[in-house]
């Protein structure tokens, strides 16, 4: 029995076996405590079972299986010949343990094996795209917009990427915008400026009669009014580039507005002999910033009225379509070659031959005029035949 016993402990088994005698026999690992009571081992030696493992407590971030003590057991009553034994048993769960370290090491080592060349790769394709975009940004930093970024992934950073380099091509447009702007008003400015110090140094000159001293003096003039009507559109600009704070929306009847504008214009509208028709409703109300509108309309017509021939037309009309105020100005002019529209809006364009800068012209009126609608949510198209004329159709939201 004492053999049979030992080979059982050696399979990973603690055994504890009491006789009759009051003897103690212990197979296998030690137990960490002796708690088993006489009357429990005089019970199992009569013939009683014992299920120790089943009925000992649970303790907080212990399970009672593993507890290491004689009363974590199971006990049965065991004869061999003519003697009886009560038998003790239990797993040693050191034994288990040591199994389970040896594979969670061999598990460990084959994860750091594995993870170390997985988390490389991954670190190269996650990071390298993000110094790729921290380069990029120092090249914007630079002023230069030639970037090549991995859009074609279909990730967060694929996303990133084509966001940065959308932003990338809008930073480049309006960089080469503002350095256009600056470039076209220096020599909106210097222009002027030349002429006044050219007829200016003239004037100081003793052998002028009176008609080239007035002939000096009403160019400096001129150029004079140039760079002030300059001065003003850019400081409109300036505001309007400002945002929608400098717009004060409210209700008003357009009719007499457009009537004004008209009045402004009449000796020209007398002069060159131009027709003009008007059909607005007068209960037609807009709702808009009467100021910056009015600049509208006056912008418009001053452009319709200037470079139309002699004798031709204008036709104004106002409608109310849904949730919109629809103003439509109309010439009977030469019309605009088709491929100059698209640029007509653009700062300082002056596609018409006949639109000379001695004319008084900044080529800033229809920039203005599309700033101004835009700040109120609107909408202008320009449609023109040669031959026909010109449309311009504007429409203000409510």
């Amino acid at each position: 029995m004492g053999d049979y016993l030992k080979n059982t402990a050696a399979l990973g088994y603690q055994l504890y076996v009491h006789d009759s005698e009051g003897n103690d026999l212990f197979y296998g690992g030690d137990f960490r405590k002796f708690d088993l009571s006489h009357r429990i081992r005089d019970s199992v030696l009569a013939g009683s079972e014992y299920h120790g493992i089943a009925e000992l407590p649970h303790k907080p971030f212990v399970a009672s299986y593993f507890e290491n003590r004689l009363s974590n057991t199971v006990g049965i009553s065991v004869k061999a010949g003519s003697e009886r034994y009560a038998l003790f048993l239990r797993h040693d769960t050191r034994l288990q343990f040591d199994e389970l370290q040896i594979f969670f090491v061999l598990m460990f080592a084959f994860t750091v094996l594995f993870s170390i060349p997985y988390f490389l790769i991954s670190t190269r394709y996650l990071v390298q795209p993000i110094i790729r975009l921290t380069e990029a940004t120092k090249r914007i930093i630079q002023g230069d917009f030639n970037l090549r970024l991995p859009t074609n992934r279909r990730d967060e950073i694929g996303q990133l990427a084509t966001h940065f380099q959308k932003m990338a091509v809008q930073l480049e447009s309006s960089d080469k915008s503002k350095k256009e702007f600056v470039a076209n008003v220096s020599h909106e400015i210097h222009s002027p400026l030349a002429s006044i110090q050219g007829f200016a140094d003239s004037l100081l000159s003793e052998d002028l009669d009176k008609d080239q001293i007035r002939h000096y003096a009403t160019i400096i003039g001129q150029e004079t009014r140039q760079l002030a009507a300059l001065s003003r559109q850019l400081l409109l600009l300036s505001t309007l580039d400002n945002g929608r704070e400098a717009v004060e929306k409210v209700a008003y009847p357009l009719q007499p507005q457009l009537r004004r504008t008209l009045q402004l214009l009449e000796w020209q509208l007398a002069e060159k002999e131009i027709a003009v028709r008007m059909m607005i409703p007068g209960k037609t109300l807009i709702h808009g910033d009467e100021v910056l509108l009015m600049q509208v309309w006056s912008n418009l017509l001053t452009n319709a009225v200037k470079y139309i021939p002699k004798g031709r037309s204008i036709d104004i009309r106002a409608s109310r379509e849904e949730g919109y105020c629809q103003v439509v100005i109309s010439d009977t002019g030469d019309g605009i070659r088709e491929d100059r529209l698209p640029l007509l809006f653009d700062r300082f364009y002056r596609g018409d031959t006949a639109r000379k800068r001695g004319d008084g012209s900044t080529g800033l009126g229809l920039s203005i005029v599309q700033k101004i609608v835009h700040l109120h949510g609107g909408l202008i198209e320009v449609e023109s035949e040669g031959g026909v004329g010109t449309i311009f159709r504007i429409s203000i939201p409510d």
